[in-house]
């Protein structure tokens, strides 16, 4: 199966569920994300990695609540292992860094925090909370860490009921753009 088909067919089974408890659908939250992306004139590499960068919640089979249970997904990192099967770091590193953004920018950025969901700040705690001044500096000495935290601000953003978003098939033209292994 195909980069896209194997895409199309996750969402296609598992778009329509929750995206935690926001109120969006995981398929909603991606397509704003990528939307987001586009916007900001992204390379396809960086709007195929905002489309995808939750894709590890579709892969497993936890229960809704499982942040509420105290269960990190660690949705990353199974997501990252996924997609590494069809794309390069341009794609996979700020998916995979995206939760790390979210530490970073709760350390860096004396707003963030306040500007996080409650599901997002449960999930953080679950994730590490903010960063140490170590882990600063490693996440950014990764050359894809710019590309995460702009990742992270259009997840945050990625959350509004109803908002109008080209379909999941107007991205797949993009992703395949950045699909580098058949």
């Amino acid at each position: 199966m195909t980069a896209i088909d194997s895409i199309r067919r996750v969402f296609q089974e598992r778009g329509a569920s929750r995206y935690g408890h926001e109120a969006v659908s995981q398929l909603e939250h991606a397509l704003q994300a990528a939307c987001f992306a586009e916007r900001a004139q992204s390379t396809p590499e960086l709007v195929t990695a905002a489309l995808l960068h939750d894709v590890g919640h579709l892969l497993h089979d936890l229960d809704d609540d499982a942040p509420e249970q105290g269960v990190d997904d660690q949705h990353e990192r199974a997501g990252a292992r996924w997609l590494e099967q069809w794309f390069g770091p341009a794609v996979v590193r700020p998916m995979e860094l995206h939760v790390a953004a979210k530490r970073y920018l709760c350390t860096t950025d004396a707003n963030y925090y306040g500007r996080l969901s409650e599901p997002s700040i449960v999930s953080l705690r679950l994730q590490g909370g903010p960063m140490s001044p170590s882990e600063v500096s490693e996440f950014e000495r990764d050359p894809f860490h710019q590309d995460a935290v702009r990742l992270r601000h259009w997840d945050e953003a990625a959350k509004v009921p109803e908002m109008i978003t080209p379909p999941l098939e107007h991205f797949l033209l993009t992703v395949s753009k950045a699909v580098i292994f058949q």
